[in-house]
């Protein structure tokens, strides 16, 4: 079964195994609003933790989606790439925008589970 963790930058991680699904939360999506343009990175690229991966942009601004744990790009979501607005419909399920395997599985420690998470948006209201 897949385990969701999460950033205190927003982005989300579902374990499987040694593979790692990538996105934004649901709270990003909402303060991105309408999601207009995904920039997904390169099959096969490396990234180090809290490397900048991907860009997402909206009507209010363009983020980086930093890289969870460090690995290798595995996968990258070619639906999202044709509708950027899937990250608003789905952000924890079909609006994944990249797949990592996992370098170094020990760095999932230091992601928030969803209690964390939701504690750690408490605090920023």
């Amino acid at each position: 079964m897949s385990e969701i963790r999460y950033t205190k930058d927003h982005e989300y991680l579902r374990v499987d195994g040694d593979v790692g699904a990538v996105g934004v939360s649901d709270h990003a999506q909402r303060q991105l609003g309408d999601v207009v343009f995904v920039e997904l990175p390169t099959l096969g690229a490396k990234f180090a933790k809290g490397a900048g991966a991907a860009v997402v942009e909206s009507v209010k601004a363009a983020s980086d989606v930093f890289a969870p744990v460090s690995g290798e790009v595995v996968a990258v979501n070619a639906e999202v790439d044709r509708q950027p607005g899937l990250i608003n419909e789905d952000a924890l399920g079909r609006g994944w925008i990249f797949k990592l395997k996992l370098a170094d599985l020990s760095e999932l420690d230091a992601l928030l589970s969803q209690a964390d998470y939701d504690a750690f948006l408490e605090t920023l209201a």
